[in-house]
This record gives C-alpha cells, structure tokens and sequence, in this order.
C-alpha cells in the first residue's frame, strides 16, 4: 500500500470514528426522559449513591427536572430535540473530509475550533444554569476528548497534502 492509500485510509478511519461519536451523542438528545429514568435506576441497582451521592442527587434532580418539563412544559425539549439535529448535520458536514480531505480539511479545523469552544461555553454557561462544577467538567471533556481525533486527521491530512502537492520546477541556470 502506497503511503498516499494508507494516510487516506486513516484519515477515513479516524473521520468515521469521530462521526459515529458525534452521531451517538446527537442520537442520546432525543429521548433524555427515558435515558435519565433509566440512569436513574440503573444507578440504585448499582447502589452508587453509597459511592457517589453527588452524583445520584444530580441524576435524580435532573430527572425530577425533566418529567415536570415533559409533563407540563414538554415544547421545553424541542429545545434538546434541535440540539440532536445539530449534532447529526454537523456529522454530514464530515463527509465532505471523508471524500477529499485535503480540499475539505476546513470542516476538520471547524470541528476543532467547536470542540475548543465548548470549554468557554461550560464554564460560563454552567453556573448560569446552576450546573455543578464537576458536570461542567464532563462537558468539557466532550471537547477535549473531540478534538484528539481531529488534530490526528488535521496532521495526517497535512502529510497527504505535502504527498500530493505538485513539485515545483528548478530553474535551470543558464537554461
């Protein structure tokens, strides 16, 4: 395998990666009442609340959040419903990397500038909304973690470029 088909190859690998979890993460929007119904119980039949009860008051307000706003207020989550969208048609933009990554190597430096931007967002959105500081901080590694697949197909698709790009011609002397 030429060393042009083997970064293609994993530069595709590591788009599909990073679109399947963008993908998953988009998909888990949508049906944020059952999710945190079944987290919930999950959760005491792991007896996690003697470990963490931090974290099961959380998952338990948030629940007690969410089936109030389902019940009474539930156009609240077509609010989560656009956020699951987004994450889906972002995930399309990819496919423009997928297929020409060198041409397309911008939606792969928007991906990153996204998941740095998430890190600002947690931190002011976060105790705006009375979020806790360590949630905030699971947020955040969303960009984090999203943003090391990127940087690894940003440098690969770099390499391919430096493979491809045409050799300029020597001047001759005298010629």
């Amino acid at each position: 395998m030429s060393d042009r088909a083997a970064l293609l190859k994993g530069i595709r690998a590591w788009l599909v990666f990073f679109v399947v979890c963008l993908v998953l993460s988009g998909a888990t929007a949508f049906p944020l009442v059952h999710e945190l119904r079944w987290t919930e119980e999950l959760l005491r039949a792991l007896s996690v609340g003697d470990h963490l009860p931090g974290l099961t008051e959380w998952i338990e307000r948030v629940r007690a959040g969410l089936d109030e706003a389902d019940a009474e207020y539930p156009f609240l989550l077509y609010g989560t419903d656009w956020l699951a969208f987004a994450h889906l048609v972002i995930a399309v933009a990819f496919y423009g990397p997928y297929r020409d990554p060198v041409r397309n190597i911008w939606v792969v430096e928007f991906g990153m500038i996204a998941c740095a931007g998430i890190v600002p967002l947690a931190l002011i959105c976060g105790p705006l909304r009375g979020i806790p500081f360590w949630w905030s901080v699971i947020d955040m590694a969303f960009g984090v973690f999203g943003v090391i697949p990127l940087y690894v197909v940003r440098q690969r698709i770099k390499r391919l470029e430096a493979l491809t790009a045409p050799v300029a011609a020597i001047p001759v002397p005298g010629g």
